[in-house]
Formats: C-alpha cells, sequence, structure tokens
C-alpha cells in the first residue's frame, strides 16, 4: 500500500511538471499545445487509475514510454544567444581586463521617453579599479513587496556609476512569468547600464518604486565582485545559460558571486524573497548611517527624487540625496 501510494505521488508529480513544461515549451500553437498537454494527463490518469484496475496495468508502461519521451525533448531544449531580442538586450556586454583597467563593451544608456519611444545608445566605457569607490544596491518594486528586482551600481566618483542586472533576456512578443522562469522559457543575460537608464527607467518610465543601499565592504572585495560580473557577462557571451526562477535571477547570482569574495556567507530565504533583502543586509551589518532597517527603506527610497530630476546628469547625485551611509566610508 505505501508503495502504490509512492507511486502514485511520483506519477502526479511527474504529470504535473510535464503539463506546464509542455503547454510552456511545446513548439506547437496553442491548439496544438493544448491537445499535447490533455492528452499527457490523461496518460497520467490512465496510470494511476490502473492500481484500482488490474485490467489498466498497460498504462503504466503507456505512461513510462511517454515520460522517457518527455525527458528526451526536454534535454534537447538549449540556450541560444541568436533570437530576435527586444531592444533593450538586443546586445551584450561584455569586458576586456587589462591590470588594473577594464573596457566594457555594450554598455547600455537608452534615452527613454516612454515604453515604446526611446533612443538606443551602446557605448564603450573604461574604468580604472583603482578607482572604485562605492557600492551600492538598488532595488526596483512593481508589485508584491516580497519580490524586488536587485541591480548593484558601482562608483568611480565623479558621479561615474555603472550599474550590472542580472535579467531575463526576452524575445519578441515574451511577457514575464515566474511560472515559464523555471521551464527554459527565458535566456540569462547580465547587462552594464547608467544609472539613468535602468534606475530611471524602471521609477519614471516603468512605474516601479525604487530604493538605495549603500552597501560598506573592503574596496578589495568591491574590485573582486565588480571583476565577477565582468567575467560571468563574458561567460554568458560564449555559453548561453537559461534563466531560472529560484537558482539563475537577481539576486541569487548576486550571492552567488558574493559568498566568493566573503566565505561563509549565510544563507537565508531573503536571498530569494529578493523584497526583504534590506533587512537581510542590516543583519549582515554591511548597512551603515541609520538606526534600523525600517529607517533604511524610508531613507533610501529615492522614486520621487528621481521622477523630480530634469538633469541626467545630476541624477545619480539627486537620487542619493540623504541617502544612510554616503559620508561612512
Amino acid at each position: 500500500m505505501a508503495a502504490s501510494l509512492l507511486i502514485g505521488i511520483v506519477i502526479t508529480l511527474t504529470a504535473a511538471w510535464g503539463a506546464l513544461a509542455l503547454w510552456l515549451r511545446a513548439p506547437l500553437p496553442a491548439v496544438g499545445r493544448a491537445a499535447l498537454t490533455l492528452a499527457w494527463l490523461a496518460s497520467a490518469l490512465a496510470a494511476i487509475a490502473a492500481f484500482a484496475w488490474p485490467a489498466w496495468q498497460p498504462a503504466w508502461y503507456v505512461f513510462a514510454v511517454a515520460a522517457v519521451a518527455l525527458l528526451v525533448w526536454w534535454h534537447t531544449l538549449r540556450p541560444s544567444n541568436d533570437r530576435d531580442w527586444i531592444p533593450e538586450v538586443a546586445r551584450q556586454t561584455h569586458g576586456e581586463i587589462d591590470g588594473n583597467r577594464v573596457t566594457l563593451h555594450n554598455v547600455r544608456n537608452f534615452d527613454w521617453r516612454s515604453r515604446t519611444d526611446f533612443t538606443p545608445r551602446w557605448e564603450t566605457r573604461h574604468y580604472a579599479l583603482d578607482e572604485l569607490q562605492s557600492v551600492d544596491v538598488a532595488l526596483s518594486y512593481w508589485n508584491r513587496p516580497a519580490i524586488a528586482h536587485a541591480l548593484v551600481s558601482f562608483g568611480f566618483g565623479h558621479d561615474r556609476h555603472v550599474v550590472f542586472s542580472v535579467e531575463i533576456r526576452r524575445k519578441q512578443g515574451d511577457r514575464f512569468s515566474e511560472i515559464g522562469g523555471f521551464f527554459k522559457q527565458y535566456e540569462l543575460s547580465v547587462i552594464a547600464s547608467t544609472e539613468e537608464d535602468s534606475l530611471r527607467v524602471r521609477t519614471n518610465v516603468r512605474g516601479e518604486d525604487g530604493y538605495l543601499y549603500r552597501i560598506h565592504m573592503p574596496l578589495d572585495a568591491a574590485r573582486s565582485l565588480f571583476l565577477a560580473y565582468v567575467n560571468s557577462a563574458n561567460r554568458l557571451r560564449h555559453t548561453p545559460r537559461f534563466y531560472h526562477t529560484l537558482t539563475a535571477n537577481c539576486t541569487t547570482i548576486v550571492f552567488q558571486m558574493a559568498r566568493r569574495i566573503v566565505p561563509g556567507l549565510p544563507l537565508d530565504f531573503r536571498q530569494l524573497a529578493s523584497g526583504y533583502l534590506p533587512e537581510y543586509l542590516y543583519d549582515l551589518q554591511v548597512l551603515r548611517g541609520a538606526d534600523n532597517a525600517g529607517q533604511y527603506r524610508r531613507l533610501g527610497r529615492y522614486t520621487e527624487r528621481a521622477r523630480a530630476n530634469a538633469t541626467p546628469a545630476t541624477f545619480s547625485r539627486d537620487i542619493r540625496h540623504g541617502l544612510p551611509g554616503i559620508d561612512a566610508q
């Protein structure tokens, strides 16, 4: 009885996973995907029914063959850098490291007027590692308080910042889906950009809510983190990878890189529930200049400051007005 129950649970879970995989990824029109998904579910129900009706036992073999075929097809799905990408991820950031000097190619610096009206600019920029002065984490919220997009901004003085963002690389016609992120629906991208692009577009164009936190870490560790982003971008350019909602997203990749720099960095649910990163950063004691996490949130919220900014040249300075820890280097 226990073995039958366990097998039934395995079949049910396999059926649910396979149904989602087929519906989201089968290369067929919607009607074809629906028919194939229903056929898959029917084979799973027949296999479960065979526990009650022994005459249906051949259904187990049918389901087993279908499951093997599904897994074989699943493993044929490979990430690619050659698709019809939307403009903001049409190019891939990559870098050249020459001692103290880093040259970044395809730094995005779009002039956004609306979601669909923008002037694309991809630039080559040069940075000196010994000029790196600051690391800030930006969080952008668009829906639920537990979920935010995390970006890391490196400051090189004189209001020169470069932002790294780990994002889905969307194709034309794609819409973001957390569920789709479990099923090889999107490729992964690491994009370097200016703050006037990636931070401003989220608050001023997409209507998201932005927060900024100054991270206090040794400069050697900050340089290592910057280089880790460059190296990750270079790897993706040569070896594409699928985005994954849990294991390869904007927050988990930040912490995978940070753990190489800060050994023993503790695991925490807030690494996945990225909206609660401020409390996690506060517990790690990398925030300074305020008394509690709530005060960091209040003072770090830059949404109104971003929307009030009228001059791109002062954008980075304006959004940092009153930010805790700026003078606590």
